[in-house]
Formats: C-alpha cells, sequence, structure tokens
C-alpha cells in the first residue's frame, strides 16, 4: 500500500485560480488570467449557441462537486451535465472474465466517437440520448438511454475529455480540477468500496496498475490545455464564484463578441428593449423617434467614455474629507460621419463639456464605391482618442475609409472608438477583420443585410427619419 501511496506524490500543485487569458492578477484571490485557445472562438452571429464547458481531473478529484456547484449557481439558465463515464465501451463475455486485467483509464475504453455525436446534437440545440452504463457489470443497459434536451449550458466531465483534440474543439472554457494526489486516492477507495461493492484490495492493485499510470500518462499531461485549473476542487469557492461570473458574462453576449473581444453591447433592459422597439416602428412620429434615439444615444455615448483610459484623483470634499476618485481623459475629441453622426453629437456634448467635435462627409456611390470628398477635423486629433459616430453600422465601407483617414492623419488605431446605435455582423466582421485595436461600442446588433444593403430588422433612413427628410 506504501508503494500505492508513494507512486502518486508527484503531482503539479498550484495555489489559487488560474484563469488562461490576458495578464489580470489578483494577490488576494490566488489567481491569474489566460487567454482562452482560438477554438473557444468558433460562435456563429445567427443562432446562440449553448456555452460548452469541459471539466477534468484526476480520478475522485472533485469533478462532480465541481460540476454541481457551477449547476446550483447557473439556476437562472437551462444547464445539462453529460458525464465521459456514460460512453464507455461494454465489456464482452471473454472482457468480463478478466475484468482486473482491464483498463478503464485508457482512452481506448471510451466510445468518443458517439461521445462526439451527442455533443454535436447537443451544440446544434437538439435532444440526445445518452447511454447509461452499469459499473457493477461493466456493460451499457441496452434499453435504457437518458434523454437530454438543448440547454444554455452544456458541461462535459470525465478524467480525459482534453484527450481527443476533437473533443477539445468543442469546449468554450476548459477547467481542470486539482487535487492532492492521497486525497483523491482516499476517495476513490471509499467511492469503490461503499458505491461499486468491490474490496480495498482491489481497488488498490487497480489503483497502482492502471489508474496512477493513465493519470500520468493521459490526464496530467492535459492540463497544459486548460482555461481554469481549480486547487482543492469544490472547496475552491473563490474559484467557482469567478467562474460563474464568467459564464454569466458570455451568455449575455452575442457570439460576436466572443470572436471580437473589441465589440461591446450595451447590456440590454427592458427600458433599452423599449426604446428600440419606438424607434424600429414605422409609425413613430419624428419628435418621439428624436427623443428616443437620442436617449440610445447618450447611453451608447456613456457606456463608450467608460471605456476610455481613466487617472486616479483626490479631491477634497466640504466636509473636508478626503475622496479618492478618477480624473476624466483629457485628450478626447468626436468625429461624425456626415450626415446620420450629426444626431450624435448632442449627447457626446452633453456628456463632454467643451469637446472639440469634427466630421466627415462620405458621397456613397454604389455599394463599394465610396468617395470621400470633406473632411473637417481637430488640427491635433493625433493626440487624441477619438469617438468616431455613425447611428447604423451596415455593410462597414463608409466606416472603413473614414478610420483609414483617422490613421492617415496619425490617429492610433487603438485611441479609435467607434459608436452607434446598431450594427449588423457584415459590417463587424469588416471593420474588426481591418481594424482589430479598434473598439467598437452598439446597442444592438441586428439580424444581418438584405439583398439592398440594408439593415434587417433595421430601422430604416436614419438620416431621413431624424432630420424629418423622409
Amino acid at each position: 500500500m506504501e508503494d500505492v501511496l508513494d507512486s502518486g506524490a508527484a503531482a503539479v500543485h498550484f495555489s489559487g485560480l488560474r484563469l488562461v487569458s490576458r495578464s489580470l492578477s489578483s494577490s488576494s484571490a490566488g489567481f491569474s488570467v489566460i487567454p482562452p485557445s482560438p477554438s473557444s472562438c468558433n460562435g456563429t452571429a445567427a443562432r446562440q449557441q449553448p456555452f460548452v464547458i469541459g471539466v477534468t481531473g484526476g480520478t475522485a478529484s472533485g469533478k462532480t462537486t465541481v460540476c454541481d456547484m457551477i449547476i446550483q449557481q447557473l439556476h437562472d439558465h437551462r444547464v445539462v451535465l453529460v458525464n465521459q463515464d456514460s460512453f464507455y465501451h461494454g465489456l464482452t463475455e471473454e472482457q468480463s472474465e478478466h475484468v482486473q486485467d482491464y483498463n478503464f483509464d485508457h482512452p481506448d475504453a471510451f466510445d468518443t466517437d458517439q461521445l462526439l455525436e451527442c455533443m454535436g446534437k447537443l451544440k446544434a440545440g437538439q435532444s440526445v440520448n445518452i447511454p447509461i452504463y452499469d459499473f457493477k457489470n461493466h456493460r451499457r443497459c441496452s434499453e435504457s438511454f437518458r434523454k437530454v434536451n438543448a440547454s444554455d449550458v452544456i458541461i462535459l466531465e470525465g478524467i480525459l475529455v482534453f484527450h481527443d483534440q476533437r473533443v477539445r474543439d468543442l469546449m468554450d472554457m476548459k477547467i481542470f480540477v486539482d487535487t492532492d494526489a492521497d486525497i483523491r486516492l482516499a476517495r476513490r477507495i471509499r467511492r469503490d468500496t461503499v458505491e461499486r461493492a468491490r474490496d480495498v484490495l482491489s481497488v488498490l492493485e487497480q489503483y497502482g496498475r492502471f489508474v496512477k499510470p493513465a493519470f500520468d500518462d493521459f490526464v496530467l499531461p492535459s492540463k497544459k490545455y486548460a482555461d481554469v485549473i481549480i486547487p482543492r476542487g469544490g472547496d475552491n469557492h473563490v474559484a467557482i464564484d469567478l467562474i460563474v461570473q464568467h459564464i454569466h458574462t458570455k451568455l449575455g453576449q452575442h457570439n460576436l463578441c466572443k470572436i471580437y473581444p473589441n465589440v461591446d453591447v450595451v447590456h440590454s433592459t427592458f427600458q433599452i428593449r423599449g426604446m428600440h422597439t419606438l424607434i424600429r416602428d414605422q409609425d413613430i412620429t419624428t419628435p418621439d423617434f428624436v427623443f428616443y434615439s437620442e436617449r440610445l444615444i447618450r447611453l451608447v455615448v456613456e457606456h463608450g467614455l467608460g471605456n476610455l483610459p481613466f487617472a486616479e484623483k483626490q479631491v477634497v470634499t466640504p466636509t473636508g474629507a478626503i475622496y479618492s476618485g478618477v480624473d476624466f481623459c483629457k485628450k478626447l475629441c468626436g468625429v461624425s460621419i456626415v450626415r446620420s453622426g450629426e444626431s450624435m453629437e448632442n449627447a457626446l456634448r452633453a456628456c463632454c463639456k467643451g469637446i472639440k467635435i469634427g466630421k466627415i462627409l462620405i458621397h456613397r456611390v454604389g455599394d463599394d464605391g465610396q468617395q470621400l470628398i470633406y473632411h473637417k477635423l481637430p488640427m491635433d486629433i493625433a493626440e487624441r482618442h477619438v469617438l468616431l459616430m455613425d447611428p447604423v453600422l451596415g455593410t462597414g465601407n463608409s466606416v472603413n475609409q473614414a478610420i483609414e483617414l483617422l490613421i492617415r492623419k496619425g490617429v492610433p488605431e487603438d485611441q479609435i472608438m467607434f459608436l452607434n446605435l446598431i450594427s449588423a455582423p457584415e459590417g463587424i466582421h469588416s471593420v474588426c477583420k481591418r481594424f482589430p485595436r479598434l473598439k467598437i461600442v452598439t446597442s444592438e446588433i441586428d439580424l444581418g443585410l438584405n439583398e439592398e444593403y440594408r439593415v434587417v430588422p433595421g430601422l430604416g433612413e436614419y438620416g431621413d427619419r431624424y432630420f424629418g427628410t423622409d
């Protein structure tokens, strides 16, 4: 028994939570953030796909406990748990006679093709029948299945769910539960003796022959694919809370925001949906259209300003106390794309006292023949953060030309922020692929463009409706 225990002492350990995303760190929580793999950015604009989480770790590391805690905290979403153990190959009669020699911890023990088929259907929004595996007889229950319906979140749990790249590529988040080897062995003994009617010696023999070598050969190496590493499993409540917060954020995002992190959509509320309903109504009066459009524009401008850099500042209050706050970005200007963009100027002036505003006029000829015919910009624009304004992002052609002009004038790409009310996915693709460091802030992403290159459902010709010239 000492040999078995000693053989599991070479595990790698981390303190705290390690998220694999940009350089964000927190000493109090003991975590760092690492970028998600490219496979996690494969969403489409047409349909909101479920968020797929992979959870792995050594045997009895606490994977199921972590999954249960995530499910409990995501009570306002539909969540389904899929266990890799359900996809064990059933043993033949001959294998059953020598079950002590069968390696249940090897990748070949699982029917990965069927797992991929079931996961593919779930991601496509279809219900599936998950096999039920009998661990005492080592066979599938041939006439029984667990029906799983389409959900907002799919959690795939198992010791080898990171081993096959095809399975990894299905995941939006990959979690590795890291628990001390001695604790895992103790849990394994308790589970197999109580739940699976096995004796201690057979559990220890299997652990030494198969479980520990498989962990070293397959499970531990897959740790490098993890986006999140959770030491202590379900006891790490800080890590679980952070993961759930991240999932809530991702579930509230449009799929394009997952592809392009520089796209920021104002959080939707009933107030915002109500205002969108009013301005999209073809029968609304011009004064009401102007009023509710300007309310939405103000929200977009405020949201955009919140993305600008701030400096810490302390002031003395009338009570003589010190207040530690922030100072607004000083070097700032607006640029409106004439004429629709001019409708956004008042909201910017209301938020930024005395702000300089430039103008760019782009003459639209056909679908691809935009021609710049006029611009007037602040002389020192290259030293400023620029808020480029146009209410509707359609094809992206005119916006791209305006951005190119700003860059030629010396404005760094990452100091340009494009503010708009509604965006078509085609326009977002066009702008973000061309200018990946530019920030886009919008209040809603629509379905797309029709054959006339108009945004649908859209709100018509914005300039004509706003200025009353329709």
